[in-house]
């Protein structure tokens, strides 16, 4: 069975394209503090994304940008992923779209 995948975004209003959520740094800096790390793997340029590993979830981020615009979160247990991410947007100013229904929480 695939595993449902979501995408977090800046809930921050932007002039033209998505808002930044940050740098790579800041970013995972921000999900740190939700216990969502690298798993210690060497950072790949040719992979081209960021790999951050968390309760529940799995979260990429893109590498080569100054700003991360987005990040792409694969949910692999929903039940221990859902509360987190909840946290997570309520104390940042991050929201998620859920890619197979089309819905914002955040």
């Amino acid at each position: 069975m695939p595993k449902r995948q979501i995408v977090i975004v800046s809930s921050r209003p932007a002039e033209e394209g998505l808002p930044p959520l940050g740098t790579i740094e800041e970013v995972s800096a921000a999900l740190a503090d939700y216990n969502t790390a690298s798993d210690g793997t060497p950072r790949s340029p040719e992979s081209g994304t960021v790999v951050l590993h968390g309760p529940g979830l799995v979260v990429e981020l893109p590498m080569g940008l100054d700003r991360v615009t987005q990040g792409l979160v694969t949910l692999v247990d929903e039940d221990v992923a859902w509360p987190v991410l909840m946290r997570l947007v309520k104390n940042l100013p991050w929201k998620l779209l859920d890619l197979e229904t089309g819905r914002s929480f955040g």
